[in-house]
């Protein structure tokens, strides 16, 4: 057959990722490769009964259409539980997606042209850039250093590009590389978003995972012209298999995001929304998140001092104070693409960090999860790591 596609599809390909996952389903190997949360914390108990409980008192709702903006109830206490980012914020306001990733590829549908110009973080998150590039645009990477994006490199570089659309960040606990952006990035960025007239998406998926510190003001929260698109979900704090996430945005520009979900799939899973609506009226969501992150400190600290002995002293990587990932940059003539081949006959995995780059040209650099594997898979994993890095060293 002689099939024409569309030209998009060209530019398409399997994620990294999730090719990477399939090889990690193998029970002997020591995954540090997906933004997995740790299954052993999934409330299962509690969502049998509040299952069952949505199907008995409201199980003709739970399994019929339901309005795109999504589950009333619900988008009032995500609007309510925004205040934690210091964003006032109401229901209204909040549009339920099937997990923040669609809330990624509505982005890229709303915003983007063929040629046009994202402008992200260098690196960014792999899942976006995936998403953006089936609109057919370009990337413009801003360096990044341990505030975040570097203000001056983005004024330096927007002042010579045409076509900019579209600004993308994760400013908290940011993947892959775990860093938080200061305030005074974040304000920065703000005021050059005003000056180029940009939209900004700011991604939060890991946000209300912080293990120190205070929780530093959304971009959303900053935002004194309704520029900023916040990406919330519950996929990292809750339940990943129920795929519910939102959009927070002033009413224009969130208007544009439920025109494009009543064409893309007309409304997130009734039955899900109500069972995490009523889990949170009968349970606490604050209290489980608690739980989460006291797991996630203990094996963020693990696998920090691990590192510290056992790979050598030539890697360099960021220190997270929440969120999943930590990130690994090794000298240039390593390659963690090739590294990776024999990370994974040594039942060792990890996600090559070229990936996490749109133009492709830094492959000395690796991205690693510790909230998925227990306290002794962690620390015999990175000591595997730690050999082959050791190894490569000496050639």
């Amino acid at each position: 057959m002689a099939i024409q596609f569309s030209n998009r599809m060209e530019l398409l390909k399997a994620s990294e990722i999730r090719e990477i996952l399939k090889l990690t389903q193998q029970p002997d190997i020591i995954s540090f490769a997906g933004g997995l949360p740790a299954p052993e914390l999934f409330p299962i108990a509690e969502m049998e009964k509040v299952s069952v409980k949505v199907l008995q008192e409201m199980g003709i709702e739970a399994l019929q259409y339901s309005p795109t903006e999504g589950y009333a109830p619900l988008r009032e206490k995500i609007a309510s539980r925004m205040a934690k980012v210091g964003v006032d914020t109401v229901a209204d306001e909040v549009l339920i997606i099937s997990g923040s990733q669609q809330g990624l590829d509505f982005s890229g549908k709303i915003f983007l042209n063929p040629g046009d110009v994202v402008v992200c973080e260098s690196p960014s998150y792999l899942g976006a850039i995936n998403a953006f590039k089936a609109y057919e645009c370009q990337f413009l990477e801003i360096d990044t250093d341990d505030n975040g994006m570097i203000m001056e490199d983005l004024e330096a570089k927007l002042a010579k590009t045409e076509n900019a659309k579209m600004i993308y960040v994760i400013p908290d606990f940011q993947n892959p590389s775990g860093r938080t952006w200061s305030l005074e990035r974040r304000e920065r960025l703000l005021e050059i978003a005003s000056q180029y007239d940009l939209p900004i998406v700011e991604d939060n998926p890991y946000g209300e995972l912080r293990f120190e510190g205070e929780i530093p003001p959304s971009l959303r929260s900053l935002d004194k012209e309704g520029r900023v698109i916040f990406l919330g979900s519950f996929s990292k704090t809750f339940c990943p298999g129920l795929r519910l996430g939102w959009v927070n945005a002033d009413p224009e520009l969130l208007e544009k995001y439920i025109f494009v979900k009543q064409g893309s799939d007309l409304q997130t899973s009734s039955m899900s929304q109500r069972e995490l609506n009523m889990f949170m009226d009968d349970y606490d969501l604050d209290a489980h998140i608690e739980k989460i992150k006291v797991v996630y400190k203990k094996r963020r600290d693990l696998m920090m001092e691990t590192i510290k002995k056992e790979f050598p002293a030539e890697a360099k990587f960021t220190y997270p104070e929440g969120g999943l990932f930590t990130w690994v940059e090794l000298p240039e003539h390593i390659n963690t693409r090739d590294l990776m081949v024999k990370a994974v006959e040594n039942k060792v995995a990890f996600v090559p960090g070229g990936s996490f780059f749109p133009s492709g040209d830094k492959e000395n650099a690796m991205r690693i999860n510790y909230s998925n594997m227990p306290e002794d898979k962690i620390v015999e994993g990175i000591t595997r790591l730690g050999a082959l890095l050791k190894e490569e060293m000496e050639k």
